[in-house]
């Protein structure tokens, strides 16, 4: 996995090309991001590089996390995120990453928390068909057998049944990056991401292995 950046979603708009075609954009406000860690085999047993994001105060960090935080002589920072890399020798601690180091077009991947919609039924949360709505029938929106009776005599783990809809930590891979704004310290990224404006975002380069559309 490549180094990526942190950064908050702000939300969505739209922007013209040259072609004068308009395309819907997410807009996140990427970095800066501080180098808080560099993880080698020889003392944890794996290579990565940690990155710090969002500023907060100290009372509400342990003095442990102080700690962590000073030896990259950076302030308090509210997110921390590794990224594995199979060389950690072109990064330094306190070293700044923004949003150079992503290009127009770029393929990237975007991993964040969807929007949490509470307990839903197993229609909206799955899909499934209704039943049949004449004054008849008594099965218009009931979920119908979740199984058998005396074998197994129990429902399977997994059963696609009513729940909690939503706030689960989601990837979306190969979307395209439309522009970057390293004035301000923006991405635009074509297409949705997870999660409401004010969530945390994790943007990384996308691994190809054929060509994206």
């Amino acid at each position: 996995m490549s180094v990526g950046i942190l950064g908050k979603k702000v939300g969505m708009t739209q922007v013209f090309d040259t072609e004068g075609n308009s395309v819907p954009v997410t807009v996140v406000q990427a970095g800066p991001c501080t180098v808080t860690q560099i993880k080698t085999v020889d003392k944890e047993g794996y290579q990565c590089i940690q990155i710090g994001f969002g500023t907060t105060r100290e009372k509400l960090l342990s003095k442990a996390e102080l700690g962590h935080l000073k030896k990259s002589e950076g302030s308090p920072v509210k997110h921390l995120q590794e990224y594995r890399v199979s060389d950690t020798s072109g990064y330094q601690l306190g070293q700044q990453l923004d949003v150079t180091q992503f290009s127009d077009g770029q393929v990237i991947d975007v991993i964040g928390t969807s929007i949490g919609k509470g307990f839903a039924g197993y229609q909206k949360r799955h899909n499934f068909k209704r039943g049949p709505m004449g004054h008849g029938s008594k099965n218009h929106r009931q979920p119908g057998s979740i199984g058998p009776g005396t074998t197994p005599g129990r429902v399977y783990p997994g059963k696609k049944m009513a729940g909690r809809l939503g706030g689960k930590r989601i990837t979306v891979k190969k979307l395209i990056l439309f522009q970057v704004d390293a004035a301000n310290n923006l991405l635009l990224i074509k297409g949705a991401v997870p999660g409401k404006p004010g969530a945390l975002l994790s943007i990384v380069p996308a691994k190809l292995v054929g060509k994206a559309k």
